[in-house]
């Protein structure tokens, strides 16, 4: 697994936006894992686990270590601002070995 982890829908518009964000753009390693909820055998019951531990029921929902980040208007925004590298850094920690545009 990753440090961070994309919890996605396959159709979603702004789940779509977020991985190209930190999938296309970023250079992360490791490189973010990605679960589409619709696609996988278990979504209905992680997107339940994930609003009970994160308060976020929506998609996409970025976690870095267990934490959410967010979903897509956060990261679009922290990118936008130049900030997404800096706070994968600081969430991810040692775990984290490289974030670059």
């Amino acid at each position: 697994m990753s440090v961070v982890i994309i919890f996605s829908k396959s159709y979603c518009p702004h789940s779509a936006r977020a991985k190209s964000i930190l999938v296309n753009k970023y250079t992360i390693v490791p490189a973010p894992y990605v679960v589409e909820l619709d696609q996988h055998p278990m979504g209905q019951e992680l997107q339940g686990l994930l609003a009970e531990t994160t308060g976020r029921r929506t998609v996409p929902n970025v976690l870095v270590r267990g934490r959410s980040m967010g979903g897509g208007d956060e990261t679009a925004a922290l990118d936008e601002k130049g900030e997404l590298a800096a706070t994968l850094k600081e969430m991810g920690g040692k775990w984290i070995t490289e974030v670059h545009q």
